[in-house]
């Protein structure tokens, strides 16, 4: 039987620089801790924990190295159209991939995919 209380509890991706992928991740809005000079992972405080590993210690663990995906692996909910502008512009401004430049998509959403320095890609959206 399964439970129905069952919930993703956090979100992880990989990185070959810890420090490049938190900036990234931080133009997004994600806030983490201080990171120390011998961190091999490290979790956002926010409502959804997002984890990022040195990408040497994921393949340490799993015998191979880590691959980004070809599709979103994830997405942030924004509060308006302007924030999800707002975000991809940050991160074009700061020389990351925005995937798909912001548009009011045909489903109803403002809608972006934006690809952090490992390529892992993060969609961000918000209700129109």
């Amino acid at each position: 039987m399964y439970s129905r209380c069952m919930q993703i509890a956090a979100v992880a991706v990989s990185a070959t620089d810890l420090s490049r992928a938190v900036s990234f991740y931080e133009l997004l809005g994600f806030r983490f801790p201080p990171l120390e000079a011998d961190t091999k992972h490290i979790e956002a405080d926010w409502d959804v924990r997002l984890m990022i590993d040195e990408a040497a210690f994921l393949a340490e663990l799993h015998g191979e190295p880590p691959r980004a995906g070809n599709t979103a692996g994830f997405a942030v909910l924004f509060d308006a159209p302007a924030d999800v502008d707002a975000a991809a512009s940050r991160v074009a401004d700061a020389g990351h991939t925005v995937v798909t430049a912001p548009y009011d998509a045909p489903w109803g959403q403002r809608y972006a995919t934006v690809a952090d320095p490992d390529g892992y890609r993060t969609d961000l959206f918000c209700v129109l």
